[in-house]
């Protein structure tokens, strides 16, 4: 009897991956593309995280502060880094100015909250554009889209795009030399 719901789990989960994988492809696509341009927005924030009690640490909220970006363009130095390219080939941009003491104590919503200590936030937003039927398309991708796009840029070498769930996002290019 064991051995029946066994296969059974064992049927119902290999038809439910099935499923699950159905739908992940059905809403992707491919398109090759001739001009292009790969785009990584990095970003530092400084946070607080302000607890009732900082030693359980995982309840309260968190607080930003001070930010600055740089739109990185095809692995190109940005004109105003500061710092790279880092072991990603990400340029930064400088970084802002730390939270005073006064600042921190200012953004306390209630008098028993505790604020931690100001931490530094390092954040990245990949895009794509690329012009596909006269207009210019940009979508979200990943770091390893806006690494193969960078190695293609300077040649101009033609890409296959496989696009994400819906033609949402860029999930993979390839170089079609």
């Amino acid at each position: 009897m064991a051995s029946i719901f066994k296969k059974r789990k064992h049927s119902i989960g290999l038809t439910l991956l099935g499923f699950g994988l159905a739908l992940i492809f059905a809403g992707c696509s491919t398109t090759t593309i001739q001009q292009y341009e790969a785009t990584a927005l990095t970003t530092l924030t400084w946070r607080v995280h302000y607890t009732n009690d900082p030693i359980e640490g995982k309840r309260g909220r968190f607080e930003s502060f001070a930010f600055d970006s740089l739109l990185n363009r095809n692995g190109e130095k940005p004109e105003g880094a500061a710092v790279g390219p880092d072991e990603r080939g990400l340029w930064w941009p400088k970084i802002p100015p730390k939270p005073s003491l006064d600042e921190i104590e200012d953004r306390q919503k209630r008098p028993y909250e505790k604020p931690g200590r100001p931490e530094l936030l390092r954040n990245v937003e990949y895009q794509i554009t690329y012009q596909q039927n006269g207009q210019t398309v940009t979508l979200p991708t990943n770091y390893a889209v806006y690494r193969q796009v960078v190695k293609a840029y300077p040649q101009n070498t033609p890409l296959r795009l496989i696009l994400g769930v819906n033609n949402g996002s860029v999930e993979k290019a390839e170089p079609l030399n």
